[in-house]
């Protein structure tokens, strides 16, 4: 898939109540082959973290800070599949997220040192800041999945979105854009079906 310039959709249903759900849909394909990553850069995922209330403008993330991060948005869209489509969830997902939610608070940890000895030294900052995302998004997705909301997460009907969202009667888009989209779709099927008979 190609990146593309066109701009984000807004935020899925349910986004404003669980980060996770934005951070899932942090990856977006778009119509005709085009893909968009919220993630994509270090710099677009200190962006996308800043938004979020995750880290400061002036984080500093490198590529394997932004890489840990579309790790995990992987695993949870992997949960999140897992929970819509009512299969089993995958161990490798599980382990992700539990290994997420014990990254937070950074404790002062203890180290060797040939020239120093022993000495206690907390984590980088920004490995804090990365650490304290992770944890957080974790925490979000536990709570999505295993809340009284996780009957109402649904995957956005319309091809080739891959977005989740939080079904609102029988709502089954992610957003405007997506639903007028269905709707033009199925227009065009029964207007092509009337055509051939």
């Amino acid at each position: 898939m190609k990146e593309t310039a066109e701009p984000a959709p807004p935020p899925a249903p349910g986004a404003e109540q669980y980060p996770a759900l934005d951070f899932a849909n942090s990856a977006i394909a778009l119509p005709g082959g085009q893909f968009l990553d919220l993630l994509g850069s270090p710099a677009a995922t200190n962006q996308w973290l800043t938004e979020h209330d995750l880290a400061p403008n002036d984080a500093g993330l490198q590529e394997m800070c932004a890489a840990q991060l579309r790790t995990l948005r992987e695993q949870i869209r992997a949960l999140l599949a897992a929970r819509v489509d009512e299969h089993a969830a995958p161990s490798t997902a599980l382990a992700a997220i539990n290994e997420a939610l014990t990254r937070a608070p950074a404790a002062s940890l203890l180290h060797w040192d040939p020239a120093r000895g022993m000495y206690r030294a907390v984590a980088h900052p920004t490995t804090q800041i990365v650490d304290h995302a992770l944890a957080t998004l974790a925490a979000s997705a536990a709570d999505l999945l295993t809340g009284p909301d996780a009957t109402r997460l649904t995957s956005c009907g319309s091809t080739p979105c891959s977005r989740y969202l939080l079904r609102h009667g029988r709502r089954h888009w992610c957003s405007t854009r997506c639903g007028d989209r269905a709707r033009a779709a199925r227009a065009y099927a029964r207007r092509t079906q009337q055509e051939t008979h």
